[in-house]
């Protein structure tokens, strides 16, 4: 059962898993589905000010504090317990595309020239991080709701914002990835 565990899935498993979610969450009392507004819940649950934001009865949604907890304790559970030893293989054809964009590799998930420990008090790190994650938290805010909330909860309901705000995520990472990232890589 173990060495089930510790091996790759095939994709359509986790697809079928997050699927089941939407209609789970909708027949367990109409929750809906998405990780950013967790963050919002614990501001206003540990922020108790007049900012108009963040009065409401956060209570109402701690189901989703739970969830989020959950996600992190299974992360952590399936890194230390379920991990498996034997070193990730990356597709060559992935890691050519990779340096085509001048983005290093280590032959791991991670692109080595961007998630170093030498990266995170340097120019580079500061875009990367800290400006990176300032977007990504402005985009959810702006967009209503992160990838999760639209492109599965959003999409799933038939939403025209879902659907436009699904497009944008993946324009937007397109761009960043064929335009920003070569040029970055280039002046950093």
């Amino acid at each position: 059962m173990l060495d089930t565990l510790q091996q790759p899935w095939p994709w359509y498993v986790a697809g079928i898993l997050i699927g089941l979610t939407v209609p789970t969450l909708l027949l367990l009392g109409n929750k809906h589905f998405g990780i950013s507004s967790s963050l919002r819940h614990i501001c206003a649950a540990c922020l108790p000010s007049k900012i108009p934001f963040f009065q409401y009865d956060w209570r109402k949604e701690i189901w989703n504090l739970y969830f989020v907890g959950g996600v992190l304790l299974g992360g952590v559970i399936a890194s230390q317990l379920l991990s498996n030893p034997d070193p990730v293989i990356v597709s060559e054809a992935t890691i050519a595309d990779l340096h085509a964009l001048n983005i290093e590799t280590d032959h791991q998930l991670m692109p080595s020239s961007i998630f170093n420990i030498d990266n995170i008090f340097t120019l580079k790190g500061l875009i990367f991080f800290v400006v990176g994650g300032f977007m990504v938290g402005f985009g959810t805010r702006y967009a209503g709701g992160c990838t999760s909330g639209h492109s599965i909860m959003g999409l799933s309901n038939l939403q025209w914002p879902s659907l436009v705000a699904t497009c944008c995520f993946m324009a937007g990472g397109f761009i960043m990835v064929h335009v920003i990232f070569p040029w970055l890589f280039t002046i950093l």
